[in-house]
């Protein structure tokens, strides 16, 4: 399997963002699965919400289409009702698998604010081709009782805009959550100057694949390593 993690800067301009998003999907091999940093299109955009929430059904829309032999993660702002949240979309075969909305939201940036929490509950795994997949966004990780509520996945994806202040704790728990879980972890951080950056592709015996100079980090993972791991080091995961 092909996994690929995106370390991208946001811009306040949404239509560049997308672009540029759409010009490196297509450049990645067919099966690939690829994860976008945390509302990489509009970042956070307190004082726009209305446009980005309208802009996430034109991105919706394009990404769609670039799943028919692709797999694409990504968190964006939705509205419902009078309220907006920020929620994650994994695109397949032009079908949008699975959405859930952020529950843990960050208390140093004002994020409580602006966006309604998601559902605790919509945080779970689900499956791709018997493929066991769970997803936390950013904040989300620093939670114990939520890495309990998907334990047992075979990758997590863990979308982000994690600030540069606390980058070892992006690396130190990512990698731990790996290890714990015995399954395969990829990090997407964003590439703007005050974030982590510390994108990874973590397998389940705790080897980190990362570059921080770089906009994508790939890694060809076999997954007969869960399996692998869970029978060597047997601590009741299945």
């Amino acid at each position: 399997m092909y996994l690929v993690s995106l370390q991208l800067k946001t811009t306040q301009d949404f239509n560049y963002n997308l672009e540029y998003l759409i010009s490196l999907i297509n450049k990645e091999k067919e099966n690939s699965f690829i994860l976008a940093p945390e509302l990489v299109l509009t970042g956070y955009s307190y004082n726009n919400m209305q446009d980005a929430s309208l802009f996430t059904n034109i991105a919706i829309e394009k990404l769609l289409k670039l799943s028919i032999n692709k797999t694409i993660a990504i968190t964006m702002i939705t509205k419902k009702k009078d309220k907006y949240l920020n929620t994650f979309y994994l695109f397949h075969n032009n079908k949008i698998v699975h959405t859930q909305s952020k529950n843990k939201l960050f208390v140093l940036n004002d994020e409580r604010k602006f966006f309604t929490k998601g559902k605790k509950k919509d945080i779970k795994i689900f499956e791709i081709n018997n493929l066991k997949i769970a997803v936390l966004i950013c904040f989300e990780l620093r939670f114990i009782d939520l890495w309990k509520q998907i334990q047992g996945a075979d990758i997590i994806l863990i979308p982000a805009m994690w600030g540069k202040k606390r980058a070892k704790h992006l690396s130190i728990l990512s990698k731990s959550l790996a290890v714990l879980n015995q399954c395969f972890v990829v990090v997407s951080d964003s590439a703007n100057d005050d974030m982590a950056k510390n994108s990874a592709i973590i397998s389940p015996f705790g080897e980190t694949y990362k570059n921080n100079k770089k906009e994508i980090i790939s890694q060809n993972i076999n997954l007969k390593e869960i399996k692998l791991m869970r029978r060597y080091m047997n601590t009741g995961i299945k």
